[in-house]
């Protein structure tokens, strides 16, 4: 498995954790942050995208053998 692909892997496993549970949330809150949770959107699902694209990548060139 090539660096690239695992980067991607976990990327998109902790992004998807944090866009799709209230982890951050409540991480925030135990911060006294919480005003920034309206905002939090705005970051992860592009950054849950990216992550996606690069784990996508990856795959494909490893799979082609390049």
């Amino acid at each position: 498995m090539s660096r690239i692909f695992k980067a991607g892997l976990i990327g998109t496993v902790i992004t998807a954790i944090c866009c799709f549970t209230p982890v951050l949330v409540w991480l925030f809150a135990a911060l006294g942050i919480a005003s920034a949770v309206a905002y939090i959107d705005t970051i992860l699902f592009p950054l849950l995208g990216a992550f996606v694209g690069l784990t996508i990548f990856a795959w494909r060139r490893r799979t082609e053998g390049t």
